[in-house]
C-alpha cells in the first residue's frame, strides 16, 4: 500500500517513560499550540538511535534527570484527531518504558518547549486528565500501576 507521493505511509515513533519514585510520576508540562499540557517525558526515535537511547535522552532533555530504564511497559498506536484547521490526524506508535531516577542536573536547560518538570501522585494525574497532551499518557501510567511490566530484552535492536 502506497501514501501520497507514491511514499510508503509510515507511523510517527516516538518513546515515553513512565519515571517513578516515591509513588509520584516525573511529568512534564509543554506548551503546544499555545495550550499547557502534560505528558511523560516522550519524544521522537532518531536517525541511528536505539529506542533505549531515545527514552534516555528525551528523559534528560525534557526534565534534566538522568533515568535508569528498569522495563518495558507496552507499545501504543494512536491516531491524533483531525482538528477543525485541518490539523492532526498523524499517527503515532509509542513505546513506553518504565524507569527510576539517578542523578538531576539543574544546571541544564529544559528543552524547548518545556514549561518544567513536576512530579505528581497518580490521583493528581488523572485529575488533570483534560490537560494529558494524548490518551497515551494516562494508558502508559496506568498499565505501569498495574504491574505491567515486561523484561527491556523483548525488545531487541540490530546493527
Amino acid at each position: 500500500m502506497t501514501y501520497r507521493e507514491g511514499r510508503f505511509w509510515q507511523p510517527d515513533v516516538t518513546v515515553a517513560t513512565v519515571v517513578v519514585d516515591g509513588g509520584r510520576l516525573l511529568m512534564v508540562e509543554e506548551n503546544v499550540g499555545g495550550r499547557l499540557v502534560l505528558n511523560q517525558p516522550a519524544g521522537h526515535l532518531e536517525p541511528d538511535e536505539t529506542l533505549f537511547e531515545a527514552a534516555l535522552r528525551e528523559t534528560r532533555e525534557e526534565t534534566c534527570w538522568d533515568v535508569r530504564l528498569t522495563a518495558f511497559v507496552g507499545a501504543y498506536q494512536w491516531k491524533a484527531p483531525v482538528q477543525a484547521d485541518g490539523s492532526g490526524g498523524r499517527h503515532f506508535l509509542r513505546f513506553a518504558f518504565a524507569a527510576e531516577p539517578v542523578r538531576h542536573d539543574p544546571s541544564r536547560r529544559l528543552d524547548e518547549g518545556i514549561v518544567q518538570a513536576l512530579w505528581l501522585t497518580p490521583g493528581e494525574l488523572e485529575a488533570a486528565h483534560a490537560r494529558h497532551r494524548s490518551p497515551l499518557v494516562w494508558r502508559a501510567a496506568a498499565d505501569y500501576l498495574a504491574g505491567r511490566r515486561q523484561r527491556l530484552d523483548l525488545l531487541q535492536h540490530l546493527a
